[in-house]
């Protein structure tokens, strides 16, 4: 936990709801992979695997574990939530991973919890999740 926490509360409305994540808000503080690509500040690529999505996402609760500061509050073969604080204010923000059944991809949302901006922190998350993926 960080010196401060501003970590709020936790969204009750999360997870997959008629085959799909929820849509970002309009504050620049979240990305999510069914965001349209013409929304360049929420859109970010789902990530793809070969396999089956209960091995994925294995893979990716794997990842998170390894993760400082991260801390997994659901896992599925299918789906996996979790919240990663930040250092210092203790920020939380939300993460969610659905890998649809029949596809060879994985949607993601990562979001703020609290504030406006989150400067890039939750795309440069999500990106830095999916090095990991693709590299191992």
């Amino acid at each position: 936990m960080g010196l401060f926490s501003f970590s709020g509360t936790p969204p009750t409305d999360l997870g997959v709801t008629d085959g799909r994540l929820k849509v970002c808000p309009s504050t620049p503080n979240c990305v999510c992979s069914y965001a349209p690509a013409e929304d360049t500040e929420h859109a970010i690529a789902p990530f793809t695997y070969d396999g089956s999505a209960k091995d994925a996402i294995a893979k990716l609760k794997t990842i998170i574990e390894g993760t400082e500061r991260s801390k997994i509050n659901t896992a599925s073969d299918d789906y996996l939530y979790a919240e990663f604080s930040s250092k210092l204010m203790g920020f939380v923000d939300d993460v969610e991973f659905y890998a649809p059944p029949g596809e060879s991809v994985i949607h993601t949302r990562s979001a703020a919890r609290l504030g406006k901006s989150d400067l890039g922190v939750n795309r440069k998350r999500t990106e830095e999740i999916r090095k990991n993926f693709t590299a191992s």
